[in-house]
């Protein structure tokens, strides 16, 4: 059930490249005002685990004079000017931990966010790569959570649900200390090991007492022992996970939904754990509903709009190779006419030659009637 909604949720080509030309624009005019700035993509784009409707993170990477405010706001007045976002839906949420812009495409309607100088999320999208190497069932589990999670609105951290990157820790801490050596092979069973992990987290975990921490093979950090290291009376939070990329960062501080999460995944266990327990072979699923599709669902919306990216961007693409094919025939047939030339030339040098001119094999595709433009024009 697992890899059979993975292969189905999975980016598709012409997914990657409209995402990809989203990018372009917007670098295009983050270039017009910082000629020297480095855009980079980090996030799940990045590590290829996002959802047809995941955002897009971007990070500048641009020199300013020590003391200087960060230009939220001139980026987001340039990105209106241009017409490279929708008109209400561009934010600058210029107090939030992380400083960033949100921002709406205004031609094909991906979400992007936009943040200046985050060293450690590029960082972050490294490890998350090694990770996905290390544990090849990794995809399959965080694909499944994060739709799981988008479906209930709590995978945003600014409504206090968890983050990707939060989620990720998650799963990985997961894998790292699961009591069963095979559970990481590629050949374990994904289904088995997502009611497992809901299991683990909705019900056995001791959110109150217990932290996370994946360096160095992963472990359980007690939150007394954690507190101890804090300054200013800081406390860890309810989802305390330490930060492998950037010592001291609780990477679920801004998870105030926390134990609703826990909720919902103690729901997705008993639901899941039920479908496949014996009783429930005798009881026929709901108008042929799969195991997985009661936890989760594709909206129609969703479907629409994947076929939509599809059918765009294969036509673009096709009529790009269409048009590098004219480009290319052009060429040809002027470098033959070229060709023609130099031997006609040649042959009125030598008029002693026995054989006629070379030109005149030639004489039908490239009559008057028949020029190499007459030729690209028809294509």
């Amino acid at each position: 059930m697992v890899p059979d909604f993975y292969a189905y949720m999975s980016p598709r080509p012409e997914e990657e490249k409209m995402r990809r030309e989203v990018v372009e624009r917007i670098e295009r005019v983050i270039k017009d005002l910082w000629p020297t700035a480095d855009v980079q993509v980090f996030g799940s784009f990045s590590t290829g685990l996002y959802l047809p409707t995941s955002d897009i993170d971007l990070v500048v990477f641009v020199k300013f004079r020590e003391g200087d405010t960060l230009p939220l706001w001139r980026l987001e007045e340039a990105l209106r000017k241009h017409k490279v976002v929708e008109e209400n839906s561009v934010k600058v949420l210029d107090k939030a931990t992380v400083p960033i812009i949100k921002l709406t495409d205004s031609l094909t309607e991906v979400k992007v966010d936009i943040s200046f100088n985050m060293k450690n999320a590029v960082k972050a999208a490294a490890l998350i790569k090694d990770y996905k190497k290390k544990y090849p069932v990794l995809p399959y589990l965080v694909l499944v959570l994060k739709q799981f999670l988008l479906q209930r609105d709590m995978n945003e951290v600014f409504t206090g649900g968890i983050s990707s990157y939060c989620l990720f820790l998650v799963a990985v801490s997961f894998l790292q200390l699961h009591s069963r050596e095979n559970a990481c092979s590629p050949n374990a069973n994904t289904g088995v090991l997502l009611i497992e992990f809901f299991e683990l987290y909705g019900r056995h975990f001791n959110y109150l007492k217990t932290g996370i921490r994946i360096k160095d093979g992963g472990c359980y950090l007690s939150k007394d022992e954690v507190q101890k290291g804090m300054l200013d009376g800081y406390r860890p939070s309810l989802l305390y996970i330490e930060d492998p990329v950037q010592p001291g960062n609780d990477v679920g501080r801004s998870s105030y939904g926390a134990m609703q999460v826990k909720q919902v995944f103690e729901y997705a266990f008993m639901v899941l754990s039920h479908a496949v327990s014996p009783i429930a072979k005798y009881h026929l699923n709901n108008h042929g509903e799969s195991i997985l599709g009661r936890i989760i669902r594709v909206t129609q919306e969703v479907a629409e709009y994947r076929d939509w990216i599809t059918m765009k961007w294969a036509a673009l693409s096709l009529n790009s190779l269409t048009l590098k094919g004219n480009v290319t025939l052009l060429v040809e047939l002027q470098e033959m006419d070229e060709c023609i030339n130099n031997l006609s030339e040649e042959g009125a040098e030598s008029p002693s030659s026995s054989s006629p001119p070379p030109s005149s094999s030639f004489s039908s595709p490239h009559s008057s009637s028949a020029s190499s433009s007459d030729a690209v024009s028809a294509l």
